[in-house]
């Protein structure tokens, strides 16, 4: 694989609405339909959602999006790396660049919802390695058997 290309999502792309639509079908039989949280195409373009792509050789390879929950508190959403390109360190390149984006807009804390099932745990693992852990609901989430929740404070970049 060559190097990732991450920029913002070009909505207009019939890759992108095909790879989300992916995105969604992967999720579905995860978890009762109450229990799934993931953001439709309407969802990621509201004007609270930042939404990026990564490609490489020319194809989309994955996503990922924040999404603001309150002042200075940002929710991960959309994280997904296509699955022929799972362990090339696509997802740990997306959600370092989320989260420098989000520090350099001085964004506080990032949290995020993802499943408690098997499917899930390379989610889990990628999260921790990154140094979230794991909290109660937050925003607008209740408890849940079928969801994690991780949050991670951020600290301020260096003025450069």
């Amino acid at each position: 694989m060559t190097a990732l290309a991450i920029e913002r999502a070009d909505f207009a792309d019939p890759a992108l609405v095909a790879f989300l639509q992916a995105h969604l079908d992967d999720l579905a039989p995860t978890a009762p339909a109450c229990s799934q949280h993931a953001l439709d195409l309407g969802g990621l373009q509201r004007p609270d959602v930042r939404l990026w792509t990564a490609s490489a050789d020319a194809s989309l390879v994955g996503t990922v999006a924040l999404a603001a929950v309150e002042a200075g508190h940002e929710e991960l959403k959309c994280m997904r790396t296509d699955p022929t390109h799972r362990g090339a360190g696509v997802a740990s390149a997306l959600l370092r660049h989320a989260l420098d984006d989000a520090r350099g807009r001085g964004v506080e804390r990032i949290s995020l919802e993802t499943g408690s099932q098997p499917f899930f745990a390379p989610a889990r693992a990628l999260y921790a390695k990154h140094g979230f852990a794991e909290c109660a609901p937050f925003g607008r989430y209740l408890p849940d058997p079928n969801s994690t929740f991780m949050t991670l404070a951020l600290e301020a970049q260096p003025a450069r």
